[in-house]
């Protein structure tokens, strides 16, 4: 019934009409795709890396082991920092102190002849050197004054010079001193004048002493002291 006669008397057919349209392919940005493609990777949520304060405690502290991970790939082995090792550093620290220490050059603390000598076996800590009331008393190296009195027995007015972590000095039988403790004194300084304080005669106990035990300052003296 909807097609009609044209002029020529063939027949016309009129175009098909249909109730709803056919929707067309919507286009995809590139962006998007990369998008979607990005949200489908399982983010790396641990190891959680931890800032702390710079310290030597912080640095010498070993490093603790990474917990796994979703992606093993994520972290290599050659990605870990290893701790700095300063054991080496410290001992070789320790050994030049130690090398310093018993680089001392000494001097006699005063000109005279030796009365007695060094003798571990007598309990003779140090050497009696013999001189004149009043002579001048000298620190046989640099140091610091750690004693200064009269408070021990045996020794009359005394006093006792630190030069380093090893080595302490004696000087004893004074019958003036002239330093303080804690005073800083160089070699060769005058710190006592000679005496008989708790002593039977003039004279100046001198001792050296390596890490507290006593000995024999003839081996560390350059010379005879006339």
């Amino acid at each position: 019934a909807a097609d009609k006669a044209g002029t020529d008397g063939g027949v016309v057919v009129s175009p098909l009409k249909t109730d709803s349209a056919v929707p067309s392919p919507t286009p995809v940005s590139a962006a998007a795709s990369e998008t979607a493609a990005v949200s489908e990777i399982p983010l790396l949520s641990e190891p959680k890396a931890l800032r702390e304060p710079y310290s030597e405690q912080a640095l010498a502290a070993p490093v603790a082991p990474p917990k796994p991970v979703k992606i093993a790939e994520a972290v290599k082995p050659s990605d870990v920092t290893k701790p700095a090792d300063t054991t080496k550093i410290e001992m070789s620290k320790a050994d030049a102190v130690a090398g310093d220490d018993e680089a001392i050059e000494w001097a006699w603390p005063v000109q005279g002849k030796i009365l007695a000598g060094f003798n571990e076996s007598t309990n003779a800590k140090g050497i009696d050197i013999e001189g004149t009331q009043g002579q001048a008393v000298t620190v046989s190296a640099p140091g610091k004054v750690i004693y200064s009195g009269s408070d021990l027995r045996g020794y009359g007015k005394l006093v006792i010079v630190k030069h380093n972590k090893t080595y302490l000095s004696v000087y004893a039988h004074n019958s003036k001193i002239l330093v303080k403790e804690g005073q800083q004194i160089s070699k060769g300084q005058k710190i006592a004048e000679m005496g008989s304080t708790d002593s039977d005669r003039v004279k100046l106990h001198f001792e050296i002493r390596r890490q507290g035990k006593s000995v024999d300052p003839a081996k560390y003296l350059a010379s005879s002291p006339n």
